[in-house]
């Protein structure tokens, strides 16, 4: 890897002087690359060498960032905001591409990086995660008018539940790691929950729920928050922008975010979703979004809480069955441990079904 070919390639204001892994990011290599001017003072851009093990169309995925986000760019002026922090700025190549690819096959991307701007890993305070919810709504609003049939899939299917239902079916068969004698109390709780998996997939085919742009990783920690006011600055790791439905990005926020527990915790009765979190977040996505929900995004809002969280349990499981080849473990049961929160924040969700119900109707 030639590291400097591929600064050398970008056309950075300033001259750049210094390099730096930057950030703890686990699926792109991030630097952190300094530029001086000769009277002001340096600014830094982030460069990324693309992991094209998981993103395999690094063109399409670029295509998806830079009209997404010239899009974004367009709609924040409109509102009077500041279009060269509301959202990511991408920095052209000298031959004004978007996409550096070095003779090693290695693909590079940059973009001036946000100063004065944090963010957090764990729902600390729940007005925090509030304004991480306006922050999701709002990109739905300013993205309710893009045509989202344009996008590239960077990975197919990703939140398509029928099939992840079908290939958690294909690795109970396989049962490669021979596991499955320890599992069948949860391959029994997921296959009880089969028709559960195509509702949201079956709204939209049938035209019940619009196809939009969807961020498909809404994690508190890809948000940008200004330190002195708490306010959301940008939503960062644009990588899965696909087509899909609002109610992906919404319902993954709630089984990440509104969790009382850690993802792998190992006792369960330490495991429960939060429904003061849950009323936070969808005060805060309503007002972001702003009216932009259909009446059959509205309807099963906080079904798809529900839909996500067992999505993820069943992906943790099937990696367990097939002796644990795509989640990276830290040891022999850690998927098994993952899938146990997922389905106990299921089954929670299912006992506390009506309460969220009423949630959303009050603030919808």
């Amino acid at each position: 890897m030639n590291l400097q070919k591929a600064i050398n390639a970008f056309a950075f204001e300033g001259t750049p002087f210094y390099s730096e892994p930057f950030g703890c990011g686990l699926i792109n290599r991030t630097y952190a690359i300094y530029c001086k001017f000769e009277n002001d003072p340096p600014i830094r851009y982030m460069m990324q060498r693309i992991n094209t093990h998981v993103f395999k169309d690094p063109e399409g995925l670029m295509e998806n960032i830079v009209s997404v986000t010239q899009f974004l760019q367009k709609q924040i002026a409109a509102e009077g905001g500041d279009p060269t922090r509301g959202t990511l700025n991408m920095t052209p190549t000298k031959d004004g591409k978007y996409l550096y690819v070095d003779e090693e096959g290695g693909c590079w991307r940059a973009y001036r990086l946000i100063e004065h701007a944090v963010s957090y890993q764990s729902v600390e305070n729940p007005e925090i995660f509030r304004e991480a919810a306006r922050a999701f709504g709002d990109f739905q609003k300013k993205l309710s008018a893009f045509p989202a049939e344009r996008l590239h899939e960077t990975i197919p299917q990703f939140h398509d539940t029928a099939k992840r239902f079908r290939d958690f079916t294909a690795a109970v068969e396989r049962n490669a790691s021979g596991r499955l004698a320890l599992v069948e109390k949860e391959v029994a709780f997921i296959r009880a929950r089969e028709a559960d998996c195509s509702r949201i997939v079956d709204a939209i085919a049938a035209g019940d729920v619009p196809l939009r742009v969807t961020h498909n990783d809404t994690k508190l920690n890809n948000i940008l928050m200004d330190p002195d006011t708490d306010r959301a600055v940008c939503i960062l790791d644009l990588d899965t922008i696909m087509p899909g439905s609002a109610l992906y990005d919404f319902g993954d926020s709630i089984r990440f975010g509104a969790s009382s527990a850690a993802e792998d915790e190992k006792d369960l009765s330490k495991v429960y979703m939060k429904l003061d979190l849950f009323e936070k977040y969808v005060e805060g996505f309503m007002e972001g979004v702003d009216g932009r929900l259909t009446d059959g995004e509205k309807k099963l809002l906080a079904f798809s809480a529900k839909l996500l969280t067992l999505e993820c349990g069943m992906r943790f499981l099937s990696d367990y069955l097939d002796g644990d080849v795509y989640f990276h473990t830290k040891y022999a049961d850690h998927n098994l441990d993952r899938c146990r929160t997922q389905l106990k924040l299921v089954a929670d969700m299912e006992a506390k079904m009506d309460e969220m119900e009423a949630i959303v109707a009050k603030y919808c």
